[in-house]
């Protein structure tokens, strides 16, 4: 994102959307003051305060009036402006409701346009049924004291117009006002309780990550604790029977039954000796899990982008372990590809690399997006190095632009090594 697109998200939040809105009043109203002042004929104020104070027999270009309203200005716009910085975070601030109406009387004295402003910042902060009901308010006030407090220059000098019809426009006025005020609070707190929401689910998702790789790891070990006890018990048990059976000749002297019970015991742990072997080429060699489905579920499910998949049927039978973490690394990679490439083709590629000692699985993500020009690792690249780290593999940014493309390498059948969370395998990117 460069610094024009930065700016311009930065304009786009409500809060800061809303201070800057403040900040324009108050150059309007500063602007109005200095030409009343200078003997212009402005009225620069026309809330409360000026009402009250034509009322008394006052000018509205004395400049108490002006000074007084324009201290009332900045006193409102610290005011907001403070309650609008606050409701940049994703919890309401304390006594909003309070706060809020402080703030409303602080405009309605000034000009009836800024409340205006307060009705939208209320939508943003309280609830819809409190924030109605302000907006409510807001229109019955303004009404109240256009009859209550008339300015001089807003009383209608013909009286053909009915008071009704002319009370009647100024009420369609405040709700078309008020209403969009209140629409486009709510629209941006729609948006903010929605982002709740995504952090939720995204805790979620990695807390029920968490449990499935800490359910993984304790059905691997439950297998081998199974296997082990069926593999190795009977023979220790035969072992040590023949072992104590030497002793007991020994202590009786037979030279010869002893050395039987001891040929028999070295024909147990022999015999024990294979069968443990057999049993781990077992566990090594057989079939696990097959991602096929779970890659064709992750293509299918996302419309906006076409996702190919080339998966060679060696690289099918997977170690659960190394299937989980293959799996979130190419999640983790998609998601990049669909929401921040724009990608409009993605392929995924699955293969196994046959070498002299181990099998290697090999998985490359590939995209046409806007790719990345300035690279910088962020979390999930960071956790898709993790994840290969701890198999002894590693991930390897290919390229960045045009496009985008990962591979990530991995044992077929690993030795968990430690894990690295400050640094890259393979290329440093």
């Amino acid at each position: 994102m460069n610094t024009l697109d930065r700016l311009l998200a930065r304009f786009a939040q409500p809060s800061v959307a809303l201070r800057i809105a403040v900040l324009a009043v108050c150059l309007l109203e500063l602007a109005a003051t200095g030409a009343a002042l200078l003997g212009f004929q402005t009225d620069a104020y026309d809330g409360a305060v000026a009402a009250l104070y034509l009322r008394l027999g006052g000018a509205s270009n004395d400049a108490a009036l002006l000074i007084g309203c324009f201290l009332l200005v900045l006193l409102f716009a610290w005011a907001y402006w403070s309650l609008a910085r606050d409701a940049s975070g994703d919890q309401p601030p304390r006594h909003a409701l309070t706060r809020l109406v402080m703030v409303n009387l602080l405009a309605i004295g000034v000009t009836p346009g800024l409340p205006f402003l307060v009705t939208a910042l209320a939508a943003v902060l309280l609830r819809a049924r409190p924030a109605f009901l302000f907006a409510l308010a807001q229109i019955g006030i303004n009404l109240a004291l256009y009859r209550l407090l008339p300015l001089p220059a807003l009383v209608q000098p013909d009286a053909a117009v009915p008071a009704w019809l002319d009370s009647l426009g100024l009420l369609m006025a405040m709700v078309a006002l008020h209403g969009m005020a209140f629409g486009l609070g709510r629209m941006v707190a729609a948006e903010a309780e929605k982002r709740r929401w995504l952090q939720v689910m995204l805790a979620e998702r990695l807390s029920g990550e968490q449990l499935q790789a800490e359910q993984l790891r304790y059905s691997e070990r439950a297998m081998m604790a199974r296997e082990l006890h069926d593999v190795v018990g009977h023979h220790l048990t035969a072992l040590n029977l023949q072992l104590q059976l030497g002793s007991a000749l020994l202590q009786r002297r037979d030279q010869g039954g002893a050395m039987l019970a001891v040929d028999k015991a070295r024909e147990n742990a022999a015999g024990l000796l294979a069968d443990v072997r057999e049993a781990v080429s077992q566990q090594r060699s057989s079939p696990r899990i097959d991602l096929t489905k779970a890659l064709q579920a992750l293509a299918e499910g996302i419309a906006s982008t076409r996702i190919e998949l080339d998966i060679a049927p060696a690289a099918r039978d997977l170690n659960p372990r190394v299937a989980h973490a293959l799996l979130r690394c190419v999640q983790e990679a998609v998601t990049n590809s669909v929401r921040h490439s724009r990608a409009a083709r993605v392929k995924i590629g699955l293969g196994l690399d046959l070498g002299d000692e181990n099998h290697e699985i090999h998985v490359s993500i590939d995209d046409d997006g806007k790719g990345a020009p300035q690279l910088k690792p962020g979390n999930g690249l960071q956790g898709m190095a993790e994840r290969m780290q701890e198999l002894g593999g590693r991930m390897d940014v290919m390229r960045s632009q045009p496009g985008f493309r990962i591979e990530l390498r991995c044992p077929r059948d690993p030795k968990v090594s430690p894990l690295r969370p400050d640094e890259f395998s393979g290329r440093t990117v």
